[in-house]
């Protein structure tokens, strides 16, 4: 199983990759987690991959062309069974739902 991970922290996530169950499953060869940094497919001269609020209101919003670059380019380069895209507005992620995803097809 390959899991690609798109973010914008890639170094936040050495360390839970690098010392946990994902660690051995790697070793075991049992699946392989590719970090993609968001900032590689932006565009601007500062990398940005925030944006302002369109309505106004407080907070930023992502971007969403260095995310469509991104998953474009993934996409060109293998098929996957699902995308699944994490989102603060999305369904919760809970127990039920990470084992509804733990059965799909591989």
């Amino acid at each position: 199983m390959r899991i690609d991970i798109i973010t914008c922290l890639p170094r936040l996530l050495d360390s839970p990759f690098s010392d946990s169950i994902l660690k051995r499953a790697q070793q075991k060869g049992l699946v392989t987690v590719v970090i993609h940094d968001l900032r590689e497919y932006a565009t601007n001269k500062h990398r940005t991959t925030d944006d302002y609020a369109f309505g106004g209101g407080a907070g930023m919003v992502m971007m969403i062309e260095p995310i469509d670059a991104c998953i474009t380019k993934l996409k060109s380069e293998r098929t996957y069974d699902e995308i699944i895209y994490m989102s603060p507005d999305g369904e919760m992620l809970t127990q039920p739902v990470a084992n509804e995803l733990s059965l799909k097809k591989i």
